[in-house]
């Protein structure tokens, strides 16, 4: 069963300093046949303004994944961790029993294009834990790069949930295809181009869900298709 979630449909705010389009019910947007997938809770397209960003919050029993896409994203918490993160990077902190975090774009002149991506853990109240990785361009091409996996496998950021999450960006008439396997289930967020998958276009911002299909076919349609895929387990 293939359902696509078309980006039209999101919920998008424009707060000046903030465009941004969630997936999944978020903050003020609630949408109750959109509140997750399996263990994906937030799927959050931003566009943070030069010069501005997300104040000092709190977060728990949540693990969160930042993916850069254009730009920078200066990052620090009450664990003490500070760093910038840019196109390419991915950032992961798991909430756990409790942490604070700001996030600042520090450009003076470019917005900071990015994917929030939140997963439930599989325990409540871990220890917080923060990592980052560089992961090049090219690793990414052509080919699916795990980026995030419950075990670390593969020098992907391990994280407190069975789930693995992929980097793609494939070329227009290159084609893919990846194993589901029994009782899991599968998500593709598109950033940009084109793809075809199992035979159904998708277009820049849909999210494609995906359960009951033992694989899938992934054919790029239109320039250079950036996407992700996320293989999750039954909830």
């Amino acid at each position: 069963m293939i359902k696509i979630r078309k980006s039209k449909d999101r919920g998008f705010f424009d707060h000046g300093w903030l465009q941004t389009y969630h997936t999944f019910s978020f903050a003020e947007y609630q949408d109750p046949a959109h509140k997750h997938f399996q263990s994906l809770r937030v799927i959050n397209e931003d566009y943070v303004a030069a010069g501005r960003g997300f104040g000092t919050h709190a977060h728990r029993d949540m693990e969160i994944v930042t993916y850069i896409l254009a730009g920078s994203l200066e990052h620090k918490d009450s664990m003490g961790n500070g760093s910038v993160i840019k196109a390419g990077d991915v950032q992961y902190m798991s909430a756990g029993s409790g942490v604070q975090h700001s996030e600042f774009n520090p450009s003076e002149s470019e917005p900071v294009h990015l994917l929030q991506i939140w997963l439930f853990p599989n325990a409540k109240s871990l220890t917080p834990r923060y990592d980052q990785k560089f992961f090049d361009p090219e690793s990414k091409r052509n080919q699916l790069r795990l980026i995030v996996s419950g075990d670390g496998a593969s020098e992907s950021i391990a994280i407190n949930q069975d789930a693995k999450i992929f980097a793609c960006r494939l070329d227009q008439g290159n084609e893919l295809t990846q194993a589901l396997a029994p009782g899991r289930h599968g998500w593709l967020q598109l950033v940009s181009g084109e793809l075809s998958l199992n035979g159904e276009k998708v277009l820049p911002g849909d999210g494609v869900a995906v359960s009951d299909e033992s694989k899938i076919a992934l054919k790029g349609l239109q320039s250079t298709s950036e996407f992700l895929w996320f293989d999750l387990a039954q909830a």
